[in-house]
């Protein structure tokens, strides 16, 4: 039986999968959101991201598609409720859409409540009907310009008009999607509203992300910082911009347009501590669980799984792992990188 045809883990007297203590942190904070980042790989190279001539991890670092499915089931067992699938690029991985169907199946037994995935779109119209048929009902892509020119420069190389096809076929699926925006102050920064009402118009969210000081590139992140405090400032100034309560355990915080209607989030780790409603960690493609993503905090899951221990044994450490989870990050601008691993291994 491979791991694509077994049911999900049932609940027994000595089973630490199901059931018991959830997972809670030092800090009485409830880990319910797990994103797991499945390749290093990506057919983009956006500057803020990478390095143009990345050094990727050799295949046997990489965890297998079945121990993948093994990890975030076990995750799942012990409570996580929302699982979001990242890269690099996940469309880029070889059998990525085994993977999603066999972690369909939590889905359909309802220990999981959304599977989901961060995307760069460029192979988004390849994959969005299979994806729909499959259970994912929401979408992130990442898109920073709709200036085809800037998107080839920023992306060294890319096609926009692959995004937008990835985008088309995605509503025609009937999955909801959201735009991740990174602002960038000698870029895209006149460009944000633009981006805004357009995202509205096609009735689609939109978050504003400050740049993270994740990993070493050629450029200096000091130049393209720009504080989402003076873009949110700006657009105050011309739009009435409402509070919203809503809380996702995430790091963004959001508003009502009131002119376009929409839904606007920031995400500011550089402006603003946004942990103290956390409930997310993430696993790198290597088996690497990540507790705080501004935090150089590790545990090596896959460790665990290649030298024979059981499901019970990833549980056990999974928890430890859990109540080491910091109170916030450290991220800061200028310098050294704030933590050395690129968001591409990461998971973003």
């Amino acid at each position: 039986m491979t791991p694509y045809d077994a049911p999900p883990a049932q609940a027994t007297a000595t089973n630490p999968l199901v059931g018991g203590q959830p997972l809670l942190d030092a800090f009485a904070r409830r880990v319910s959101y797990l994103r797991v980042s499945v390749t290093d790989r990506c057919d983009l190279r956006c500057v803020y991201c990478m390095a143009e001539r990345m050094v990727f991890l050799p295949k046997a670092e990489v965890l297998s598609l079945e121990e993948l499915d093994r990890v975030a089931s076990v995750f799942i067992g012990l409570g996580v409720r929302k699982l979001r699938l990242t890269g690099g690029e996940p469309l880029v991985r070889k059998g990525f859409m085994e993977l999603v169907r066999g972690l369909s199946r939590h889905l359909h037994s309802g220990a999981l409540q959304e599977l989901t995935l961060t995307t760069n779109g460029t192979r988004l119209a390849h994959h969005a009907a299979e994806l729909a048929d499959l259970g994912v009902r929401r979408i992130n892509v990442s898109l920073d310009t709709l200036k085809p020119d800037l998107f080839r420069t920023l992306t060294r190389g890319g096609d926009l008009a692959q995004v937008m096809a990835g985008l088309e076929a995605a509503r025609a699926a009937g999955i909801q999607l959201k735009i991740n925006t990174v602002a960038l102050a000698q870029d895209n920064a006149a460009e944000l509203p633009a981006l805004i009402q357009w995202a509205h118009g096609e009735g689609m969210d939109l978050t504003l992300i400050e740049t993270m000081p994740m990993g070493e590139i050629e450029a200096d992140r000091t130049d393209q910082y720009l504080s989402l405090k003076t873009v949110r400032d700006e657009l105050a100034s011309y739009w009435t911009l409402e509070d919203l309560p809503l809380s996702t355990g995430g790091p963004a915080r959001y508003v009502r347009i009131k002119e376009t209607g929409g839904r606007l989030g920031l995400i500011t780790p550089l402006s603003h501590n946004f942990c103290e409603a956390c409930n997310r960690v993430r696993l790198t493609c290597t088996g690497t669980l990540h507790t705080c993503l501004g935090q150089d905090d590790a545990t090596d899951l896959r460790a665990v799984m290649r030298a024979g221990g059981s499901d019970a044994d990833l549980a056990t450490a999974i928890r430890a792992a859990i109540l080491g989870k910091p109170k916030g990050h450290d991220f800061h601008i200028g310098g050294a990188p704030s933590v050395a691993r690129h968001m591409s291994t990461t998971g973003g």
